[in-house]
């Protein structure tokens, strides 16, 4: 597979380990823009756009928020192939008509998520797979005519329309990420409850989420193949 370049729209407002952790599962050429920071590409010259979460809500009245829900939207309108991770799944379900609420709890942890029919860029996932968690917003409905591809009992977890691929859960996360991330949630959740999550990250649990991580592969092979077939075309 040719390595294909990626545009990493990181979202997150302490930008450093999400973009280490989204460069060490890309293999791909990546180039990052801090998202918060009014940072977005200038083009459209890329083989696809991962969009990565964040502790903001899509529906935020905040001008960078705008600024990245137009770029997504004129970059999806072109054809570029996408992948939204959590707060990126969100975004991109509300950008291209979906609804996005809180709601009005937390679901964090390694939780079971369940496949719903055969899709691309779960290929080679188990049909019932562990994942990391970590929201309190939901798209409650996902964009017009995209297929649910994954959920559990808190919803949709994945979602596809044409070249747009999105997930709730975090593939890319690993333990100390998962971790420092529980133990970030003390104005959100009690003490009991942040304990659980953090007994329950361990290296069994991480192992089997691992399996997930597959999806990273599956979308550049995909992306590579969208721009092959339009090289072919023109």
């Amino acid at each position: 597979m040719n390595r294909p370049r990626i545009a990493l729209l990181n979202a997150a407002h302490k930008a450093a380990d999400t973009r280490e952790n989204f460069c060490r599962e890309l293999d791909a050429e990546l180039e990052a823009f801090h998202c918060p920071s009014g940072e977005l590409p200038d083009d459209f010259r890329y083989d696809g756009f991962v969009v990565t979460g964040s502790s903001a809500s899509v529906y935020w009245d905040e001008p960078w928020i705008g600024e990245l829900k137009e770029w997504v939207g004129e970059a999806v309108r072109a054809g570029l192939p996408a992948l939204g991770v959590c707060y990126g799944h969100q975004l991109l379900a509300d950008v291209m008509g979906g609804s996005v609420q809180s709601m009005g709890e937390y679901e964090i942890g390694y939780r079971t998520v369940y496949q719903d029919g055969e899709n691309r860029l779960l290929e080679g996932v188990p049909d019932d797979f562990t994942v990391f968690t970590t929201h309190s917003d939901h798209v409650t409905e996902a964009p017009p005519g995209a297929t649910v591809f994954a959920k559990n009992e808190y919803g949709i977890h994945g979602f596809r329309t044409g070249h747009v691929f999105a997930v709730q859960f975090h593939p890319e996360y690993d333990m100390e990420t998962a971790r420092t991330v529980t133990t970030s949630k003390t104005d959100q959740l009690s003490a009991d409850r942040i304990n659980d999550v953090l007994a329950g990250i361990d290296a069994e649990q991480y192992e089997t989420a691992c399996e997930a991580k597959h999806l990273f592969d599956n979308f550049l092979e995909y992306a590579v193949e969208v721009q092959r077939e339009r090289a072919t075309a023109d």
